[in-house]
């Protein structure tokens, strides 16, 4: 799958979703860095990428309908950093295929992974 990271995502997840044979492109590596939420997903939905993100706004089902879009994968976190963002992403892919949350809105914290299917 076509994976997107955002900025707020750290870099280190290219690794382990590499490892999952999924092609990762980060929003720093394109030079989208401090771009508005609306470019970043032009550039997802362009190039056909789920997106990972940690930006609640990603989250409106009412701007972003499932079965519209590649899919989005929020992640909410109570406590910051690049441990609890890991140990979440890891309990993800722990429990689903990134490839069944194609045209989802995932959002993930520490206590469950609600799925909105198209």
């Amino acid at each position: 799958m076509k994976v997107k990271l955002d900025e707020n995502i750290p870099a280190g997840l290219v690794g382990i979703l590499s490892r999952y044979r999924h092609d990762v492109v980060t929003v720093p590596q394109q030079g989208l860095a401090g771009q508005s939420d609306a470019v970043i997903w032009e550039a997802a939905q362009r190039e056909s990428q789920l997106l990972i993100t940690m930006d609640l706004d990603f989250a409106d089902i009412r701007r972003f309908p499932p079965g519209t879009h590649e899919g989005i994968l929020v992640l909410r976190l109570s406590r910051q950093g690049r441990r609890a963002i890991r140990a979440l992403f890891q309990a993800v892919l722990a429990q689903h295929s990134l490839d069944s949350f194609k045209g989802c809105i995932v959002i993930a914290d520490e206590r469950r992974i609600r799925v909105r299917k198209p």
